[in-house]
């Protein structure tokens, strides 16, 4: 057997020495050495002219293929049997030349032969060990990500393809197949010359004791040349999508087409996920530029027919040498994992990477020394689960604290309302309707937007199968648990930023579950303020997401500011004041960073996060925003969520933590507040401790401006929602204790000192403790509550019928006044109760009414069944003359009412189908679609960023 080895290069000066040297030291040597240069501009031509002949050294363009590289060396190794193709940057073992020609020789049949690829300089992990594609073009090589050799692929087996670093060649084969094609300049022609040759009847083996080391310049994006530029990614995936059109049998092509149309776009959605926008474009531009010019493979196609005219192989054993049809999907799945795994682990990285440093500026010992008996606590390995979750006082108490709070919340079980809590609507589709549309079927119809709030409850709601009630109950009673895992992640986080050790888990603990407790001991929970309990779970995790504007990494303070936008919008959507506060919070930050460092906070990686979080807020929810900015009422950016009106704390209340007579004595907020004054006496952790009270004093002007902002809810009855800061100065208050109390323990040495920290640990504990016991008794709720408006069972039944079946329920009478609803459906639901409150009084309706009861007449009936009203009912105690003038009213006949006090009467128009319908907004479609945009935008950049590997 002859050999030839033919060398292609192109810049390869760093690699070639190793790689001459290992040809020349082969066990079995090359009886030639062809070199073919593509215009390097190194010392790559120096370097193979000062070891091998000039004739044997030939120059091409800096833009010639790979393929007619191989051509050119080819021509010049004269009649040798066997071609060995290497890389300048492929270096061959020893005796990699011999083990591959003892293959060939066990194997007559084999035309094609290729050895085992392991990772340069590294030495040890596999690249390759044979190659095939999958559907959906990714090579697949069977290999696990950095796996190691081990010998566990060394069987010379029959394989798709082998790479073209190393593969030794049949020279009539490589002749009859057309050599490399000639569309394939750098990426994928292996795999499409080792398609080709099986499709003709070639066999192809791996010889895995035959080793060749990689370095793969060009793939990792080491070496750029004029074919690759600077976007490796889009030649390799354009040479993915050429290979699999070009070869694919006849009959799938259609199919593969759409395939891998619908493949590259999901592909590029999946990079945009990972924040790989330029990956993404390079998907796109890939598959444009094959799809772009058809005519390439319909050539390519016919060139590989005429190939396999004379015999083809049998289309099943090609079949067999792809890679499996469900790998694609295994790979998708792969990759949501990670996504999800990354995630879900980068709050917990950036934690870990801030206490590192903090513990390396402290020189004190990193993460597993021993720093604490309390925080170290050692289990016994060989005892099961249950004996060490019973030997961990910690693990039981939140145990117990989690199932005592499930019990409290047992008023919630079930369908809730009462308070300022509506009824849940039948499902999430309501919810989603809502909004969605531009025009509400709400009492006598209103184009207010609904609350931005029903999205989150909606799809809470679909995850829980599409059951409204189902997600309001869940929200409730799954307040304090999630409340207190928040309380902890952030208490644990921001005690190790203050000191390298944190506080002990005890206090952690006692602060958790004193902050858990606040949504039910502030009242909110039991006057059925859904907003607020809301809002009270997602503020720990909201300034654990802003902790991140202090990270030393731009990237991670950008990636924060996103996290933090998506967090602060969801709260705002149930509670708008915390948006004024987190601005006025906002400003006042900014400024003290420009007094302390007026350099940093001029750089946009300083300054862009925080605003980027606070001003991505409107934009999401600009559906709600800009209509009540445009149209009004303007009051309702400032609604508390529920059914108004909303109960207003004063200043005492609001000190103290509580929002409504259904909240806890006011001592139990006195104590935190006290604990949170006596944080300030330690001068260890004052600063910290200050910034607290500092926030604190931006909650509470939020508190008083918003209050006093001149847009009054006349139509709902109330005014700014300012709960959440009360909510927000009791999250302080418990902050403030967790990290100064500890250090207040320590100030007094000895007996004093050990006095002090046992009455600190006393108070610290009675929150918590006093909290859980007051909320387990029960009694503190207004679900209890059950909206009647006194309407007869078969006109509530008559309504669910649709908007065109409504009730006009009268209340009241000539001398009081008289005051009017109109039900719809199954009545005013949540969502549909502020939509209600905010729409103004149609005095159209307010006048026809009162004509109607002065001069009754047929064509003032007809204008109620236009209204979409079936019904009309006199709740008791109707006014005799007001019921009187009805009964005269063309038009209406006499109904049944349950009450005798009661009279009801039903309008005998025909009701048409499309009463009560609406005008559509092209501005409020432009918002949906912005919205959408900006979360998914958000969404993505809010999460990991993805490296790629060099």
């Amino acid at each position: 057997m002859t050999v030839t080895a033919l060398l292609v290069c192109h810049d390869g000066a760093r690699w070639l020495p190793t790689v001459l040297a290992g040809l020349q030291g082969q066990t079995r040597p090359v009886d030639r050495i062809v070199a073919v240069d593509t215009g390097s501009t190194d010392d790559t031509v120096s370097l193979l002219t000062r070891v091998l002949p000039r004739e044997c050294v030939l120059h091409a363009d800096p833009a010639t293929p790979f393929g007619e590289a191989v051509a050119m060396g080819a021509d010049a190794a004269g009649e040798h049997e066997w071609l060995w193709i290497l890389h300048d940057d492929a270096n061959p073992d020893p005796a990699a030349l011999q083990h591959l020609l003892a293959a060939a020789q066990e194997h007559p049949d084999a035309d094609v032969l290729g050895p085992k690829l392991r990772e340069w300089p590294s030495l040890r992990r596999l690249l390759e060990v044979g190659v095939t594609i999958s559907g959906t073009g990714r090579r697949e090589t069977g290999l696990e990500r950095g796996e190691y050799d081990q010998g566990q692929h060394d069987e010379v087996r029959e394989v798709l393809a082998v790479n073209s670093a190393g593969m030794l060649v049949r020279r009539d084969v490589l002749e009859r197949l057309g050599g490399f094609d000639r569309n394939l300049p750098v990426f994928g022609n292996d795999l499409d010359l080792g398609w080709r040759a099986a499709a003709a009847g070639h066999r192809t083996l791996v010889v895995p004791r035959a080793v060749v080391f990689h370095a793969e310049a060009a793939h990792r994006g080491v070496r750029r040349t004029t074919l690759t530029g600077r976007r490796t990614h889009f030649q390799e995936r354009r040479a993915a999508l050429y290979t699999l059109l070009a070869n694919t049998r006849g009959s799938a092509l259609p199919f593969q087409v759409l395939r891998l149309a619908g493949g590259s776009l999901l592909r590029a959605l999946g990079f945009v996920l990972v924040r790989a926008g330029r990956e993404a474009g390079d998907e796109l531009a890939a598959l444009a530029s094959v799809y772009s010019h058809p005519g390439e493979v319909r050539r390519a196609r016919r060139d590989r027919a005429a190939l396999t005219a004379s015999g083809p192989a049998d289309p099943a054993r090609v079949r067999s040498l792809l890679a499996p049809p469900w790998l694609p999907y295994r790979h998708g799945l792969d990759f949501v994992s990670d996504i999800a795994v990354a995630a879900t682990y980068q709050a917990q990285d950036v934690a870990e990477r801030r206490r590192a440093a903090t513990l390396a500026e402290a020189g004190q010992p990193p993460r597993g020394a021993r720093v604490s008996a309390d925080e170290d606590e050692e289990l016994l390995e060989d005892t099961g689960w249950a004996a060490r979750f019973l030997t961990n006082p910690r693990a039981v108490l939140v145990t117990g604290f989690v199932l005592a709070a499930l019990a409290g919340a047992r008023p919630a079980y079930g369908a809730v309302t009462g308070g300022a809590l509506s009824p849940a609507p039948a499902g999430a589709g309501d919810w989603w309707r809502l909004h969605l549309e531009h025009w509400h079927a709400v009492g006598g119809g209103s184009d207010v937007p609904a609350p931005p709030y029903l999205p989150v409850l909606a799809a809470l709601a679909g995850v829980l199968g599409g059951r409204a009630g189902l997600a309001v109950t869940a929200v409730l009673v799954l307040a304090v648990p999630l409340t207190l895992w928040g309380a902890w992640r952030f208490l644990h986080v921001v005690s190790r930023l203050v000191s390298p050790h944190g506080v002990s888990r005890w206090v952690l603990l006692a602060g958790a579950a004193s902050y858990a407790l606040v949504p039910v001991t502030s009242g909110a929970w039991g006057d059925g303020r859904l907003g607020t309990v809301v809002t009270a779970g997602l503020l720990p995790w909201l300034a654990h997401a802003a902790l991140g504007f202090a990270d030393p990494e731009p990237d991670r303070r950008w990636r924060a500011a996103w996290r933090s936008g998506l967090l602060l919008a969801v709260a705002t959507a149930f509670t708008p004041t915390l948006w004024w506060c987190a601005l006025l919070l906002g400003v006042a930050g900014l400024g003290a960073a420009a007094r302390i460092s007026p350099s940093a906070v001029g750089r946009r990686s300083v300054i862009g996060p925080p605003l980027t979080a606070v001003g991505l807020v409107p934009v999401l929810l600009s559906p709600w925003v800009v209509p009540l900015l445009l149209h009004g009422p303007r009051g309702g950016l400032l609604l508390e969520t529920g059914r108004p009106p909303a109960a207003t704390p004063g200043a005492v209340e609001l000190l103290l933590g509580r929002v409504s007579e259904t909240g806890i004595p006011l001592a139990w907020g006195g104590l935190l507040l006290a604990l949170a004054l006596l944080a300030l006496v330690p001068a260890a952790t004052r600063v910290p401790v200050l910034a607290c009270w500092l926030v604190a004093l931006v909650a509470s002007v939020t508190a008083v401006v918003v209050s006093r902002m001149p847009w009054g809810l006349d139509a709902a009855g109330a005014w700014a929602g300012v709960g959440v800061c009360a909510v927000l100065l009791a999250g302080l208050w418990v902050t403030a204790a967790v990290l100064g109390l500890p250090a207040l323990a320590r100030l007094l040495p000895g007996t004093r000192g050990r006095a002090v920290a046992a009455v600190l640990a006393v108070a610290a504990a009675v929150p918590p403790v006093v909290g859980l016991g007051w909320f387990v008794v029960g009694g503190h709720d207004r679900f209890t509550e059950r909206p009647d408006d006194g309407i007869p069972a078969y006109m509530a039944q008559s309504s669910l019928l649709g908007p065109a079946h409504g009730v006009l329920i009268l209340e009241g009478g000539l001398e009081d006044g008289l005051t009017y609803t109109v039900r719809r459906g199954d009545g005013a639901t949540l969502g549909e109760d502020e939509i209600s409150a905010l729409t103004p009084e149609d005095r159209d309706f307010t006048g026809n009414l009162q004509s109607m009861l002065a001069t009754p007449t047929t064509s003032l009936t007809n204008r109620l069944s236009e209204y979409g009203i079936e019904y009309v009912v006199l709740r008791a105690p109707a006014d005799g003359r007001i019921a009187a003038a009805l009964d005269t009213t063309p038009g209406l006949a006499q109904a049944s009412a349950e009450d005798r006090a009661t009279r009801a009467w039903q309008v005998e128009r025909t009701l048409g189908d499309d009463a009560l319908t609406g005008p559509g907004s092209a501005l409020r479609s432009g918002l949906l679609w912005l919205q959408a945009a900006a979360l998914l935008a958000a969404l993505v950049l809010s999460g990991p960023t993805r490296r790629a590997s060099r």
